[in-house]
This record gives C-alpha cells, sequence and structure tokens, in this order.
C-alpha cells in the first residue's frame, strides 16, 4: 500500500510521461492485461489513457486493470491513469 507521500512523489514522475497503452472500444482483454503485466515488470509506473469511445468509467477501469495486474492506482486525472507495481529489480525508489 502506498502512502500519500509515496503517491505525491510518483504523481509527479507521471506529469512527465506520456501514455504507454490506451483502452478503446475494446475494453480490458486478456491481451491488453498481459501486455500491461510485461510493461509494470520493466518500467514499475506507467500511464495509460482511455479513449472517448469506452463507455465505462476511467475510475472503473483504472481499479479493474490494478485487482487483475496487482498493480496501485497512482492518479486519475481525466482520461489518464496512472499505475505503480514494484518489480523484481527495484528501479524507482520511493521515499518512505
Amino acid at each position: 500500500m502506498l502512502t500519500g507521500k509515496q503517491k505525491s512523489f510518483l504523481r509527479g514522475m507521471l506529469n512527465t510521461m506520456t501514455p504507454v497503452f490506451q483502452v478503446g472500444k475494446g475494453g480490458i482483454t486478456e491481451n491488453l492485461l498481459k501486455q500491461l503485466d510485461e510493461v509494470l515488470e520493466a518500467r514499475e509506473l506507467i500511464k495509460i489513457t482511455v479513449l472517448n469511445n469506452q463507455v465505462a468509467d476511467p475510475d472503473d477501469i483504472a481499479q479493474e486493470i490494478a485487482t487483475q495486474t496487482g498493480a496501485e492506482v497512482v492518479q486519475v486525472i481525466g482520461n489518464k491513469i496512472g499505475l505503480y507495481r514494484e518489480a523484481k529489480k527495484k528501479q524507482i525508489n520511493l521515499p518512505l
């Protein structure tokens, strides 16, 4: 579980990132979850865009992806989602 200070630190990092995935009308598929899992292991922190043709709420999509991948939702702003999951080879040193 991330603390407020850790989420704030990660939010700062998300500001400079570009989205690496898009969730469109196809929704959350097994293939998307597999790719997200691999990228989370490689990067730890990712940004996702929810396209306008998606009928589900971005908050619901973020929670579903986080549950399926074991990640934590850092933030949801508009149609942008930030997720974090610590990798086996830790890359981001979070503040205590």
